[in-house]
């Protein structure tokens, strides 16, 4: 581990006192290796593994693999996420009502695990939002959204400021701020390196303005959760006051002596602290309120989706027979030709969407239509509303790497027309059978350009 800062190294001693020694000795062991599993496609082996204590789907790992070459990785039954930031689905069982249809907003969202936990928690008539502020960082985002599967996540690319249009929207606001990084060092040596008093002075400032641009936006008797992977009290505490002094009322959960989690108390209101001497996890604060100030009354109804045509009764017959349940969706074709599926139960609150928002994706990605020929997307593939009775050929472990690589397959029987490349039961993608050939349909930019053999 490269030497702390000194400025960063007087901060944690004085936080943690007698600790600390324990704090910079952890600092420079491996960090853990965890994952989280996705609840609609259990396929993931987890005999012998650790749970995470405060995550019912999260798994501890006795050693880092190279997720890149396993399949399962790539079809989405578990996602690589950090032990102590799991800590949201324990925040959201005790503070949120999961039984009912919610609006939720994971406003800082790349690269996903926080929106995958929030997905995989909600019922499937709630609505998530995921919003990225960096464009560039946006497709690894829509990736491992669509990995996971759930038709009910929107994705949108806007500044804080822009959602002024949903004032009030939302059940839910999760705001997982930018900060210093504090605690990755041990993970990310850059982190370190770009560390400073001015850069906190910096990410506090970033963070007071999103903050400020979100309260609106969190209807009345809804929950704001603030996190940040960091620990000084610049970046955490001072917008917990922040918080508490505009409109909000902290929300205390109960945790087990025996998690090892750190109460900060701030004039009332709590933040969860995690140090990596004390959890199996990285450094990670969390804090969670309830907005009391006043919300604006519901918006008026909106208009259907603008320039979208619903689809036509012959290509919408041809299209269900893709789903597991035809009837929860509307079928729409988009002005470049793209087919969407529009959850019914969430159909009028995507008219909203629609007209608030210029820069967002949602709903099932179908397809197209290439003259009478329906050519599927590789969304529907990976997605838990696919039908499972589809046609598909079973791969190996090599010939699953192989279809990731993008090659054409050589199988041992003959295919004819669109079939999934399945790996231990889970969808992969697309391959379609042309005579004795068959051609991979994996998107190019998800093709891995790993070398194989050198793992496998």
């Amino acid at each position: 581990m490269n030497q702390l800062p000194p400025a960063f190294r007087a901060q944690m001693q004085a936080q943690l006192g007698d600790e600390f020694s324990a704090f910079e000795a952890a600092l420079a062991q491996e960090p853990p290796v965890s994952i989280r599993l996705n609840p609609r496609k259990r396929a993931f082996d987890v005999t012998g593994l650790e749970q995470v204590p405060w995550c019912a789907e999260g798994y501890y790992l006795p050693s880092r693999p190279v997720f890149t070459l396993d399949p399962l990785f790539q079809a989405g039954a578990y996602y690589v996420q950090e032990a102590s930031s799991m800590l949201l689905a324990e925040a959201m069982r005790q503070t949120a009502n999961l039984d009912r249809p919610l609006r939720v907003l994971d406003l800082c969202a790349a690269p996903g695990g926080k929106t995958t936990l929030l997905a995989s928690l909600l019922s499937p008539d709630s609505l998530l939002m995921c919003n990225e502020v960096i464009r560039t960082r946006v497709p690894v985002l829509r990736e491992n959204v669509e990995k996971w599967g759930f038709p009910n996540v929107v994705i949108t690319n806007h500044d804080p400021d822009e959602f002024g249009k949903l004032e009030g929207f939302f059940d839910v606001v999760m705001v997982d701020a930018p900060c210093s990084g504090e605690g990755l060092f041990r993970k990310d040596t850059d982190a370190m390196q770009e560390w400073s008093m001015e850069n906190v002075a910096l990410c506090s400032a970033r963070q007071r303005r999103i903050l400020s641009a979100t309260l609106s936006l969190v209807d009345q008797g809804g929950l704001l959760i603030y996190s940040t992977c960091t620990y000084n009290d610049v970046e955490n505490r001072d917008n917990l006051l922040y918080l508490a002094e505009n409109g909000f009322r902290n929300c205390p959960l109960i945790l087990p002596a025996d998690w090892n989690i750190t109460e900060k108390l701030v004039d009332g209101a709590v933040g969860y602290q995690c140090y990596p001497h004390r959890v199996r996890g990285e450094g990670f604060f969390m804090s969670v309120f309830k907005k009391t100030a006043f919300a604006p009354a519901q918006r008026p109804n909106a208009r259907p989706f603008r320039d979208w045509k619903p689809l036509r009764p012959r290509e919408t017959a041809l299209v269900r027979d893709y789903l597991s349940d035809p009837n929860a969706f509307s079928y729409w074709t988009k002005p470049n030709g793209e087919l969407v599926g529009i959850p019914v139960a969430l159909e009028k609150d995507l008219y909203h969407v629609h007209e608030a928002l210029r820069n967002k994706g949602f709903g099932l990605q179908l397809g197209t239509f290439k003259g009478t020929d329906f050519i599927p997307d590789h969304a529907l593939a990976l997605s838990t509303a696919l039908a499972p009775n589809l046609p598909g050929v079973e791969l190996s472990k090599e010939e699953a790497l192989r279809y990731f690589k993008k090659e054409n397959l050589v199988l041992n029987e003959p295919v004819r027309g669109w079939v999934l490349a399945r790996y231990e039961g889970l969808p992969l993608g697309w391959m379609k059978g042309v005579g004795n050939r068959v051609n991979n349909y994996l998107p190019k930019d998800w093709r891995i350009r790993m070398e194989i053999k050198e793992y496998h």
